[in-house]
């Protein structure tokens, strides 16, 4: 059993996988680890999967990676102390997690949906060298985070899978193309792609996604 610094949920990779790759996925505010773990039967079995549960609880089985406000004006406001917490325990486990698993930072993925997007986000460009690659779903870039953001040199050859629905009425698409257009310069290589939803993962979405982890886990320079 791991032993990490937060709740989670796993699905092993396959028994006969010869190196075995670490797909770390987090959930959206107000939910928990339940959430994306549900989607575990449809990656691939040579991910060892896990979905972390957000440190802070809001209520029964609803917690957050850090409180925010959304001001008269549109303009949201987050508790940013929270947030430093909750990206220092998730890069801490990480950390543990591939050391117990025995997989190296270029088989590793960090993924979320809405503000788990935002933490995966968030890891990638602050602590590039945990993993090999992010996957945003429906999500938006802290400002506060851009001033941590690793030199490029740290970020080069990592990959990010970004996609947002065009109809978004909780995160709107423009947050997504604003990430697009902060990655553009960096020598991270962008995956992007909309889709015709709201704010949630449709088929389309999800068996899009696990083409592209796919393509990651049997590239001839996987290590």
């Amino acid at each position: 059993m791991l032993n990490l610094p937060l709740t989670f949920l796993q699905r092993p990779a396959a028994a006969s996988t010869p190196r075995p790759w670490l797909l770390v996925l987090m959930h959206g505010v107000g939910s928990n680890e339940q959430d994306l773990f549900s989607l575990s039967p449809q990656i691939p079995g040579r991910f060892h999967v896990l979905s972390l549960r957000a440190p802070f609880r809001m209520g029964p089985g609803s917690h957050a990676w850090f409180d925010f406000s959304i001001e008269p004006n549109g303009d949201r406001t987050i508790n940013e102390a929270q947030e430093a917490q909750s990206r220092a325990l998730v890069a801490q486990a990480l950390e543990s997690a591939a050391e117990q698993l025995g997989i190296p930072p270029e088989r590793v993925v960090v993924g979320g949906f809405s503000q788990g997007g935002i933490m995966a986000l968030s890891l990638l460009l602050t602590r590039p060298e945990l993993m090999h690659a992010g996957l945003v779903w429906h999500s938006r870039l802290l400002p506060q985070v851009v001033p941590l953001t690793a030199p490029a040199d740290a970020l080069r050859g990592k990959r990010l899978w970004l996609s947002h629905g065009t109809h978004d009425n909780v995160i709107p698409l423009a947050n997504a193309q604003a990430i697009a257009h902060h990655m553009a310069p960096l020598p991270v290589a962008v995956t992007y792609h909309e889709f015709p939803s709201a704010h949630e993962i449709r088929p389309s979405e999800l068996a899009a996604t696990v083409a592209w982890l796919e393509s990651l886990s049997t590239t001839p320079t996987a290590f």
